[in-house]
């Protein structure tokens, strides 16, 4: 017997549930993507689909990209970037202990280069992510105590296995809106990042294969250094450091990718809905004026706003704790080697390194992503204790014992550790004689 929307063989109608979410306004591109995975759900693969698809999330950033062009890069290009990071990686040999990987026949990469070779990172560093909020609201759906609105359901009166049924079709179409919700927020910041960023490496996440090499962007480059008045050269040099010592870093710590994605993993899967609290939430909002049921853009800013943001869990504070730290580190580091070799070299080193620290704090498309996703702020002043405190460990151990903390990231300090290095490093150092502990 068919009810609702689940036609004569049992099997579930999504034409018709698709129809229905239309109605009720859900928008033309996200029930689209979740036709297409829904429709990917019957094939042999179907067990390892991902919630966020990298041609989404192509889609939507060529669409960001072509706003202001990708201008293609030329022979002259290719040049002026392979001499700036040949000679950066000199400069660096003096001062880091990982190896330069081999110079790549391209050290020049459009905007559309880079998108490319970054996708599939991006979609692997935020799948855990949705994975979490996507289960989160699957729960909601097929907890007993829930009831499908008539809406949905089509009929007032089911059997709770009608009921049981329904509530499966309706958590997967929900999964499938939560991945594309954020492949579109997530394709939207890659594409603004494309736009702006000078380098391959230059969002500090370790996003490219590790045999990748340093690129530079040379469009964003002539963009980034209108205005500031300074040498061409010295600008390219500096954005060279800044890009060789990143990629180095990440080709010699393969680790880094997993720490992060392993943060934002136990962040995600400690993603509850409480239903009563959005509710209360939801009536206080309408009654003040905040959101008009009837505007769904009023909904989507307040969504945006955090304004049903849920509490965080301990676990899912040290996860964020763990992603800043490892973030600003990652920077700190960056801006602190370049620093030893360059800052007397460059004359407007001070300059330029000043800007970008700006440029970071008031603009950065990659901080905008995480605030949205993730409610991570990363914080000026964290980046300067964090480039202040690798100063302080190669005073007290040298370049080596200074990188030596990328080894495993038990080395890695926590905030309250920034304030005594030593003390951090002693708790971290095996003593060579290990008599005294028998």
């Amino acid at each position: 017997m068919s009810f609702g929307f689940l036609p004569a063989d049992g099997q579930p109608d999504f034409e018709a549930l698709f129809k229905k979410f239309s109605e009720m306004g859900i928008d033309s591109e996200t029930l689209a993507g979740a036709k297409s995975f829904i429709e990917n759900m019957q094939s042999p693969t179907a067990a390892n689909q991902n919630l966020i698809n990298p041609a989404t999330l192509r889609s939507i950033a060529k669409k960001i990209i072509a706003t202001k062009g990708d201008l293609p890069v030329g022979i002259t290009d290719q040049r002026e970037m392979a001499d700036s990071i040949a000679i950066a990686n000199t400069w660096l040999d003096t001062e880091i202990l990982f190896p330069a990987a081999t110079l790549p026949s391209d050290s020049a990469w459009s905007k559309g280069v880079w998108l490319e070779e970054s996708l599939f990172g991006w979609q692997r560093l935020i799948e855990p992510l949705a994975a979490g909020m996507a289960d989160a609201l699957a729960k909601v759906i097929t907890n007993p105590t829930t009831a499908l609105p008539i809406e949905i359901t089509a009929q007032v009166d089911q059997s709770p296995e009608q009921q049981e049924v329904m509530k499966q079709m309706v958590a997967k179409l929900l999964r499938s809106f939560m991945g594309t919700l954020i492949a579109n927020q997530l394709g939207q910041g890659i594409g603004l990042l494309a736009n702006s960023i000078t380098s391959a490496n230059d969002v500090a996440i370790p996003l490219l294969t590790s045999n990748s090499g340093p690129h530079l962007i040379p469009q964003n480059i002539n963009e980034w250094a209108q205005g500031l008045g300074i040498e061409k050269s010295e600008v390219n040099l500096y954005l060279a450091l800044r890009e060789v010592a990143a990629s180095r870093l990440f080709s010699n710590n393969t680790w880094l990718h997993s720490y992060l994605t392993d943060a934002i993993t136990t962040y995600g899967q400690g993603i509850t809905i409480d239903v009563e609290s959005i509710t209360r939430q939801a009536e206080a909002a309408m009654s003040s004026g905040d959101i008009d049921i009837n505007d769904p853009q009023s909904i989507n800013i307040a969504l945006n706003s955090g304004l049903f943001t849920p509490q965080q869990t301990p676990a899912q504070e040290q996860a964020l704790t763990k992603l800043e730290m490892a973030l600003a580190l990652i920077e700190g580091w960056i801006d602190h080697v370049i620093s030893q070799v360059a800052a007397d070299r460059i004359p407007s080193f001070n300059a330029l390194i000043e800007n970008s620290r700006r440029r970071r704090a008031t603009s950065s498309p990659m901080q905008q992503m995480f605030a949205s996703l993730l409610g991570l702020e990363i914080s000026p002043r964290k980046l300067r204790e964090s480039a202040t405190f690798w100063g302080e460990v190669k005073k007290l151990r040298n370049s080596d014992g200074r990188d030596k903390c990328w080894e495993d990231p038990a080395f890695l300090p926590m905030p309250k550790d920034l304030t005594d290095v030593a003390a951090f490093l002693d708790s971290v150092t095996v003593p060579d004689d290990l008599s005294g502990l028998i």
